[in-house]
């Protein structure tokens, strides 16, 4: 049998001859054939290959490694259990080779290989980014996000390694765990609500608390602290019942401000140790049992009326006085006098279609000096 290889085409094609025994299972592999005119026995059996293509027998690679002159054609790469390996072809990425036996002709493409160590989980900056986004490369990747307001801690088998600025990072997935802790860095709210705390007096009280910070050391708050959130909210609380323990209701609604500067005081120093800036603090809501409350509103209620009744007994003291000083006025002043009469009458002539004075104005007399002592009875009673 002759097999004609064509070498001047664009594909190549290498030839492998195959013994195939008599009983014998499996064909035992003689020697490599180059392009050209081949005469080959019946009894063996000719496998094909592109040697654009890796090289990928349909036996055991490492029956064929035994031969000088093919191995001398092949890249043969051997990736070990804690490493993969980068191909590239004429400078572009290929595949990723996982651990194993590999081989790969020579000749018709530059085959360029870049082996990675997975115990190593830093990725080398010459590996492209944009390798990151195949799928293949991504079930070989730890990939973390830090976002423009976080800062992150790097820990490569819960050891602390170096913080984190915002952007996208990427480690090789190996035998090294890596994880990242990431803090927010922007202005934090911590509320406080429903706690019940009972004054020096024994009255229970229901405080709602806020209180606003923000992380300034990272690496103490995550590294150092368990879960500084909660730590800070333990202080808080703490301040807090030390503050409205010591004092009665009335003292407490009476300093209602000096609840948030206390705790800012007592607090400040222990958040700082935690890498934690206190920014600022202050009570929302003083919530009193429903009986207190009652009480409360009726004393409020009492004290509006008490002032209510004092701004009348003022009103009706300015008004009788200056009633007085209109009569003394008039008493003394005889032409004003007979000018206020002619007002009175024309008021009264404005109601009544008619209207008789007799003994020659003692009438008005009358009802001046009956103005002037109820005027003077009321000044004597205020």
């Amino acid at each position: 049998m002759r097999i004609d290889i064509d070498k001047r085409g664009i594909v190549y094609k290498r030839v492998l001859g195959l013994k195939e025994g008599l009983g014998v299972k499996r064909g035992e592999y003689l020697r490599m054939l180059k392009p050209g005119r081949h005469s080959v026995p019946p009894w063996q059996q000719v496998e094909l290959h592109d040697v654009f293509d890796p090289f990928r027998p349909k036996r055991d690679l490492s029956l064929y490694l035994h031969d000088r002159e093919l191995v001398d054609e092949l890249h043969v790469v051997a990736v070990k259990d804690h490493e993969i390996v980068a191909r590239f072809s004429d400078g572009l990425y290929k595949e990723l080779l996982p651990p194993g036996k590999y081989a790969f002709w020579k000749g018709p493409k530059r085959q360029e290989f870049e082996t990675i160590d997975l115990s190593r989980p830093e990725i080398d900056p010459s590996f492209g980014k944009a390798l990151f986004l195949r799928p293949e490369v991504q079930r070989f990747l730890y990939a973390f996000t830090v976002e423009a307001h976080e800062k992150g801690l790097l820990f490569f088998d819960r050891e602390f390694r170096k913080l984190l600025d915002p952007g996208d990072y990427f480690f090789w997935k190996g035998t090294t765990a890596v994880s990242v802790l990431k803090a927010d860095m922007r202005r934090l709210q911590l509320d406080m609500s429903g706690q019940e705390i009972m004054t020096k007096d024994k009255i229970m009280l229901r405080v709602n608390f806020v209180c606003q910070y923000r992380v300034v050391d990272p690496v103490t708050a995550l590294k150092t602290i368990k879960n500084y959130e909660e730590q800070l909210y333990i202080l808080m609380q703490l301040a807090l019942r030390e503050y409205i323990g010591a004092y009665t209701l009335d003292e407490i609604l009476e300093r209602k401000e000096g609840i948030s500067a206390h705790v800012v005081a007592a607090i400040k120093d222990k958040a700082a140790e935690m890498g934690l800036e206190l920014l600022s603090a202050g009570v929302k809501d003083v919530i009193l049992p429903g009986d207190v409350k009652d009480i409360i509103n009726q004393v409020l209620i009492a004290e509006k009326k008490a002032q209510a009744n004092v701004i009348m007994r003022r009103e009706e003291t300015a008004s009788t006085r200056s009633l007085l000083n209109t009569a003394k006025i008039m008493d003394e002043n005889k032409t004003l006098y007979r000018l206020k009469e002619l007002e009175y009458i024309e008021r009264i002539s404005e109601k009544i279609s008619s209207i008789t004075l007799s003994s020659g104005g003692q009438i008005i007399e009358q009802l001046r000096q009956a103005f002037q002592a109820t005027a003077a009875e009321k000044v004597k009673k205020d």
